[in-house]
């Protein structure tokens, strides 16, 4: 059935294509009534749903592509899709051969999208990492058929034409001669009709566009060389002269495939690693059928049910070695967990009754039961698989300005072998199309259109294997020259919660770890009795600090137990004592305590009777915040790698310089406004730096778009994440050191790709245009830079990182 506004309110996503998916799409212009009812049924439609824009009524829609060669390919698809009513905005990926289109979801259907694709002359399907590898898989056993007709061919043309090349003048009769040509002629029609069909079709459909594609050149070649040879076979030597070129056709049109099966692979595993992240949950899941009570789930009858059937409270159960399929809380059993590829943890944590798991986390210790919580885009999972589609088919701005020189190079290219076809003919005319097939084959730049987006995916993929998710690849190039990083404090370098570090009452301060007085012992159960009523943040530091210290949590006998937003918590106790545990103008009265100074306890425990607070009750409890294990040692490898490290935080300034000393860290700013953060993050790029930000509040989200290369938490607020460049997982801010290696490292084989690339584009360019490159040796030249650079990026996901500046 086809539906109307079938985005508006997509499902839950599926783990993988719909199996209607997973046979090939058939190359019709046209889609049918039936496979356009299939593409718009939203259920299937919701696995296209990759991003949901903060605020925005549009979608942003993933689509998988093949038959993808060239950045011109990608321009011809983008414009295509432009062209359907309510497409937005379009980035197509000729590295990763994805799409990632905006739409209105109201004007726009998935098959009018899949549609004008294949108009172009391209496939399209549903964005899914199992179809992708269907996909690629199909398109390389065809690839290794036309290469292995290419290769035979190739043998047997150059066993008939090797006695051309020993033999003397008139050592063999012109009839024989022209037999062998005629073998020939023979042998490289397979190669014409078959081997060299990808060159040919994406010529054919770049003309049909009105476009000039890196195949035309290629193609243009192949047919000159074999015209030309065929016409010397069959006797117009004054036409054509007296040289046949089968040898050097068949030849160049091996070498030109095997590279391009070989750049297929590493360009496969350029993308493998962000890939991985988007199969992770199971197509079916156990879930129990009968309500009991959680200690007898073991016992409970369960039913395999589609992983979209899925609802919240639904309990689950996971085995061994199952991807968990929602995020929620474990029920019944202890075990392992292994959240690698979502949190950067190479380590397995253990997980037990009331702990949490994530979707598309690996269960490897033992079956257990968890509740669903969290389905579809709620869930952390489906939230990292949309910024991962977003690295997969991010282009930097400079990157599409490249791309869109490309038609006008590739018009050079073609006067350029025309230019030298035509001074041949003065030279040596016999040469002339050797001439002009080497040119346009040398000068195809394969190799320079993959020299940048192959390093920065392969670059993306190994950050997000260490938990750092890259949203923007134009982000990689600032953040491999940043020289200033700039932290929040609270909840960027600390945790969320606070800790109790100690006690005063009298004037005197206790530390938990101390054996306590015998009157601050009972206040400080009171004030424990009386935090456990409470969910606030504070009042759970205060429970988890007391079961810290070995101590026992209970409710108490408490009446009338009330909790008051932004004061506390209030209770009487059997002698009639209202009890207050919050504020301390609250807890102890409005000409009390001081909020303000970075010391002072910030929770305070008191009795009062009458309306008045009773001195002798009274407990100040000192809470402070505890730092994130990796924030010293991510300080530590920022000043190693030769960035210096600031707080800009809006916290109290004694708390700010105290989180320096203990950091090593400069203060920049201390009780600072989002203006204030603004004016400092300005001034800082004023003087020519390059600045990158660490935050995850509400409150950052300003600066982090200021900044030229913004980082978010993945537990932060929606909104600074969205303003952010890189997302690190879990709290790994070691993450960010090894991004900014990472980042310099993949712009350093940028570098290297696109020299190579230069050199040898212009450096053959002078050895085809003197006829000293046959056009066999140009296209092993043409493919083997291809492949050169596309092996040199993946050093990035297989080199070990170092954590240094070597």
């Amino acid at each position: 059935m086809t539906s109307a506004s079938p985005l508006a309110a997509p499902a839950a996503p599926v783990a993988s294509a719909s199996p209607s998916l997973q046979a090939p799409l058939p190359p019709l212009p046209e889609l049918s009534p039936a496979q356009a009812a299939g593409l718009d049924d939203p259920d299937l439609l919701a696995q296209c749903v990759v991003d949901i824009p903060l605020g925005s009524s549009l979608r942003r829609i993933g689509l998988g592509l093949s038959g993808m060669y060239c950045a011109a390919c990608a321009i011809t698809i983008e414009d295509a899709l432009l062209q359907v009513p309510g497409v937005r905005e379009v980035q197509v990926q000729a590295t990763s051969q994805r799409a990632r289109i905006l739409v209105d979801p109201a004007q726009v259907s998935l098959s009018a999208m899949v549609s004008a694709v294949q108009r172009v002359g391209y496939r399209a399907w549903p964005d899914a990492a199992a179809r992708a590898g269907h996909e690629r898989l199909r398109e390389r056993r065809v690839l290794v058929w036309r290469l292995s007709v290419a290769a035979f061919c190739m043998m047997q043309v150059m066993m008939i034409a090797v006695p051309q090349y020993v033999a003397g003048p008139r050592e063999i009769p012109e009839d024989i001669w022209n037999l062998m040509n005629w073998a020939n002629w023979v042998l490289s029609l397979p190669v014409l009709l078959f081997s060299c069909g990808p060159f040919f079709t994406g010529a054919w459909r770049a003309a049909r566009q009105g476009r000039i594609a890196m195949d035309t050149p290629v193609a243009i070649g192949i047919a000159a060389t074999f015209i030309v040879s065929t016409g010397v076979s069959f006797g117009a030597q004054d036409v054509f002269g007296h040289e046949a070129y089968f040898d050097s056709l068949t030849m160049f049109v091996t070498f030109l495939l095997a590279g391009r099966w070989l750049e297929s692979r590493a360009r496969e595993r350029v993308t493998q690693s962000l890939e991985a992240l988007c199969v992770r949950l199971p197509e079916a899941v156990e879930r129990a059928v009968d309500a009991v009570a959680d200690a007898e789930l073991g016992t409970v009858a369960v039913a395999s049910v589609p992983l979209s059937s899925l609802r919240h409270g639904d309990r689950v159960r996971v085995a061994v070695g199952q991807a968990f399929p929602a995020d929620g809380l474990i029920l019944l059993g202890q075990t392992e967990v292994d959240e690698a590829l979502l949190t950067g943890e190479s380590r397995a944590v253990p997980r037990a009754p009331g702990q949490t798991v994530v979707a598309g986390s690996l269960n490897l210790g033992a079956p257990v039961w968890m509740s669903v919580e969290r389905l579809g885009p709620d869930t952390r999972y489906q939230q990292i698989v949309s910024l991962v589609h977003q690295a997969m088919t991010e282009k930097p701005g400079w990157m599409r300005s490249a791309d869109r020189i490309a038609g006008p190079f590739l018009w050079g290219v073609l006067a350029l072998a025309a230019g030298g076809f035509v001074v041949w003919q003065w030279i040596d005319p016999s040469r002339a199309v050797w001439v002009a097939v080497s040119v346009l084959v040398v000068t195809c730049p394969c190799a320079l259109s993959l020299a940048a987006p192959s390093a920065l995916l392969s670059a993306a993929g190994a950050m997000a294997k260490r938990g750092v998710l890259v949203r923007r690849l134009d982000a990689l190039e600032a953040l491999a020259t940043v020289r200033q990083v700039y932290f929040d404090k609270t909840g960027t370098l600390t945790e969320g919660e606070l800790s109790v570090v100690a006690l005063v009452s009298g004037g005197a301060s206790h530390r938990l770890q101390e054996t306590l007085p015998e009157a601050v012992a009972a206040q400080w159960q009171q004030a424990v009795s009386l935090a456990a009523h409470s969910q606030h943040p504070l009042s759970r530091s205060v429970v988890q600090a007391a079961r810290d210290a070995g101590q026992a949590v209970s409710p108490g006998q408490w009446l009338d137990v009330k909790e008051l937003a932004g004061k506390g918590v209030e209770a009487q106790d059997a002698a009639g004592l209202t009890w207050r545990l919050g504020r301390s103008d609250w807890a102890l009265g409005p000409d009390e305590g001081d909020l303000d100074a970075a010391d002072a306890p910030r929770v305070w425990l008191a009795a009062w009777r009458d309306g008045q607070c009773l001195p002798d009750t009274t407990l100040g409890l000192r809470m402070d915040e505890v730092f994130r294990a990796e924030a010293l040692p991510a300080v530590q490898q920022l000043r190693a790698l030769g960035c210096s490290a600031s707080l800009l935080s809006g916290d109290h300034v004694d708390r700010v310089h105290e989180a320096a000393r203990h950091l090593g860290t400069d203060v920049a700013g201390a009780q600072s406004s989002p203006e204030d953060k603004l004016a400092v993050i300005a001034a800082a790029q004023q003087l020519g730096a390059r600045v990158a930000v660490v935050g995850d509040g509400i409150n950052d989200a300003p600066v982090l778009a200021q900044a030229d290369v913004s980082v978010a938490l993945d537990q932060g607020a929606a909104l600074a994440q969205s303003q952010a460049d890189l997302i690190v997982l879990n709290g790994r801010l070691t993450g960010l050191p090894e991004a900014v290696l990472q980042s310099r490292r993949a712009m350093r084989i940028v570098r290297q790709n696109l020299a190579w690339a230069a050199v040898y584009n212009f450096g053959c360019i002078p050895l085809a245009l003197m006829g000293l490159l046959p056009p066999w040796a140009a296209g092993l030249g043409m493919a083997a830079s291809s492949l050169l650079v596309v092996l040199n990026s993946l050093r990035l996901g297989a080199t070990p990182w170092k954590s240094s500046t070597s």
